[in-house]
């Protein structure tokens, strides 16, 4: 895997009989800045010398590629993946992978003429250092689609397994996905640099590799919603949409039809999820599991002594309860998920995989965005309970590396999980409804308001939005201009005015605060625009005709949620849902 960073990077990769090697027996290293980064993307003019990358082999000490090219001695600073064994077979042969974490797999470019639909420039620019005039060369577009790679990256697909709707799936993987290289912003963080819809991989299966416009547009639409929500997430840089057929029957019922391949580049701390584990734990191999483990632990939970003999007990406790704060945010913004595998699971606890995800909209606990999931598994009401399954499922994967007294205090740890999701839970609701300080029924005047909507089917967005924006006087008097139509339709409820009422004399009780105080609190954590999947099909059904105006305008909305936006009232994303967003769904297929 390659590494690129602002003080350089290095490629590396560890077989299971030894490592790369070199021609004379080194391991093969190739490092550049970022300013080399730019260079690639965006070439030298005529007349300007190109930088050219500067490869060595060297078995312990790295070069460093300057921004002018010269090769300078730098301390070996190894990163400890060089110990993840890769697959022995080469090449994109789909097989049964074993005892390895990656397999080395070369992205399939997709077919020009290409077009670059749409650049997430929080992205380019505070994550990847890079100036938005890399953007207007063809350079860019090949190397965000799999045409170029960048110096010295060895593209790995990532071997995992997992629990698919509650039952073992066996070895699933990266089927069309490539982990390009892990990038060290200015600012000390490390990305690990991924391409989706890039390709066949040994994970690929009976697939083709590929990822089609309406899938990508909403993965990269979202992943940057949500990062802008503050939900921890997986992030997008950018959209690139080809002419390629892809042939793909959405809803399973036969109907196979002409799409095109889409490429999105997206970034992660890290890619590996609860199902890394459990394919080691379930073919027994029990050294690669821990030293992936080790691994993790090291890299992305520094707060973990690497000599503790209880880090994994600690390891499980902190996924434990950042996965039960990740779902208790979904629900606060009314995110379904739509897939809660353990292959779609975080280690990490950022939210991935975004595939036949719904922003609630009509507030409904039995709600599911995934017209596959027949049995509501993954409803939003029941993403808490399924958090609680695959976290039982990452404690089986590490149940032999744990002796009996730390696998029941891992176990006691398990039990400890609905009170910290109900806890945090409490949180954020408590925030959407201005409260400060803690009083006994805060609770029952959430419960009391959620059942309201249900039985109403008020908007849940727009309820809590517009709760931030009325003021109390006229909650109080319970007439609604049409603009207030989410508070409309809650206040049709016989029980509105209890709730008004116990809702306002838990205000009174707050010292020294005023309704403007209240409102923009509120306002500050109550979105008035989600990504609805009305909205994202909207933005698709003009991408597929190669109009991006839609995808740059959602864009632009959900970068800033919690302000009311000129062009976002105008094209009605604060309004009521149009009739015929009731009929659409949304499918795994992608």
């Amino acid at each position: 895997m390659a590494h690129m960073g602002e003080r350089g990077g290095q490629a590396y990769g560890k077989r299971q009989n030894g490592s790369q090697q070199s021609p004379d027996g080194g391991m093969y290293s190739v490092e550049w800045s970022s300013d080399r980064l730019q260079e690639m993307m965006c070439p030298p003019l005529p007349g300007q010398v190109p930088v050219e990358p500067k490869v060595t082999w060297t078995c312990s000490t790295p070069t460093r590629l300057t921004a002018q090219g010269a090769v300078e001695a730098s301390p070996a600073n190894k990163n400890s993946t060089d110990a993840l064994p890769l697959d022995e077979v080469d090449g994109n042969v789909i097989h049964t992978v074993k005892r390895s974490v990656f397999s080395e797999s070369q992205p399939s470019p997709l077919k020009e003429p290409l077009t670059l639909a749409a650049v997430s420039q929080d992205v380019l620019r505070n994550i990847l250092d890079l100036n938005e005039s890399v953007i207007q060369n063809e350079e860019f577009v090949r190397c965000v689609s799999g045409g170029k790679l960048f110096p010295g990256s060895v593209p790995l697909a990532h071997r995992y397994g997992g629990h698919q709707f509650g039952y073992w799936a066996g070895q699933l993987g990266d089927g069309r996905a490539h982990l390009l290289g892990e990038y060290t912003n200015r600012k000390g963080e490390r990305w690990e640099v991924q391409l989706k819809g890039s390709g066949k991989t040994p994970y690929s299966r009976s697939g083709d590799g590929r990822a089609v416009i309406r899938s990508s547009v909403r993965e990269f639409l979202c992943s940057e919603a949500m990062h802008f929500l503050g939900v921890p997430t997986s992030r997008a840089l950018s959209l690139v949409v080809s002419e390629e057929p892809v042939w793909r029957d959405p809803f399973y019922n036969g109907s196979v039809i002409k799409e095109r391949g889409a490429v999105v580049l997206r970034l992660a701390k890290s890619w590996f999820r609860i199902g890394s584990l459990e394919i080691l734990t379930r073919t027994g191999e029990l050294d690669v599991l821990r030293t992936l483990l080790d691994f993790v632990i090291k890299e992305h939970f520094k707060s973990i002594a690497t000599n503790d003999p209880d880090k994994y007990v600690v390891f499980f406790s902190r996924v434990l309860n950042e996965t039960a704060h990740l779902i208790a945010h979904w629900m606060s913004v009314g995110f379904a998920h739509g897939v809660c595998n353990t292959d779609n699971f975080s280690l990490l606890s950022i939210t991935f995989d975004y595939g036949p995800f719904g922003f609630m909209e009509s507030y409904d606990p039995n709600f599911v965005p995934n017209t596959s999931d027949d049995e509501g598994r993954y409803s939003i009401g029941a993403q808490a309970n399924v958090g609680l399954f695959n976290l039982q499922k990452l404690l089986e994967a590490l149940k032999p590396l744990l002796t009996s007294d730390q696998l029941s205090q891992s176990q006691q740890i398990l039990r400890e999980y609905p009170q910290i999701y109900h806890q945090r839970f409490h949180e954020l609701f408590k925030a959407k409804l201005g409260f400060l300080g803690n009083e006994e029924k805060d609770s029952y005047v959430i419960a009391f308001l959620l059942k309201l909507m249900e039985d109403t089917g008020a908007d849940f967005t727009m309820t809590f939005r517009q709760l931030s924006e009325v003021t109390l006087s006229r909650l109080q008097k319970g007439s609604f201009a049409p603009s207030l139509w989410a508070l409309s339709d809650l206040s049709s409820h016989k029980h509105f005015r209890d709730w008004v009422q116990l809702y306002l004399q838990r205000l009174s009780r707050i010292m020294s605060d005023s309704d403007e105080e209240r409102q923009h609190r509120m306002q500050g954590v109550n979105p008035r625009y989600v990504l609805r999947n009305w909205m994202a099909e909207s933005a698709i059904r003009k991408a597929e005709k190669n109009d991006y105006s839609e995808v740059t305008l959602l864009q632009k909305t959900l970068m800033e949620p919690f302000m009311e936006q000129e062009e976002a009232e105008r094209a009605g994303y604060a309004s009521k849902p149009p009739s015929w967003a009731q009929q659409l769904r949304v499918s795994c297929s992608s």
